[in-house]
């Protein structure tokens, strides 16, 4: 479990940068709230650089290991992940071998906004199956034409 980043406001770091930028001395990051964006985390170099090979190194473990016992990594899923659990055997075999493949690439890239993004729609498969009326409302074909979509705001 990670623990609870610091927060403030993000024009505190404006008004006084020195003593926010101080506050890392006492914990690993800085939230920097905004009101009309997404927020910001403010680390310091070394720190981010320590995490980013740690997440490097886990992702390579972890496909050695999956590539030598893949039935390893799917066993643990449950564990780790508790709403695989809605998920069909068949697709838990697949979600392992996409997050392992994922989280390998993801590394090598040193960017794990796909290994994120995977987990988010494999999560979401998960609620349609763990939702008997909405699985079945999505595994019924739809017949028909339900006619033109107005274009979304802003495009």
């Amino acid at each position: 479990m990670s623990m609870p980043l610091e927060s403030v406001p993000f024009s505190e770091l404006l008004r006084q940068p020195a003593e926010t930028a101080e506050r890392l001395s006492r914990a690993r990051a800085v939230r920097l709230r905004r009101r009309d964006a997404a927020d910001l985390v403010l680390m310091s170099a070394d720190r981010a650089a320590a995490e980013g090979e740690v997440v490097d190194l886990t992702a390579r473990l972890l496909a050695s290991v999956a590539r030598r016992d893949p039935a390893l990594v799917r066993e643990a899923l449950p564990t780790v992940l508790p709403w695989v659990r809605f998920l069909p055997p068949g697709d838990v075999e697949q979600m392992a071998d996409e997050f392992v493949a994922t989280a390998e690439a993801a590394a090598a890239m040193g960017n794990t906004a796909a290994v994120s993004q995977l987990l988010a729609e494999w999560r979401h498969t998960a609620e349609i199956h763990a939702d008997p009326d909405l699985h079945r409302i999505l595994g019924t074909s739809s017949t028909g034409d339900f006619g033109p979509v107005t274009r979304p705001a802003g495009e």
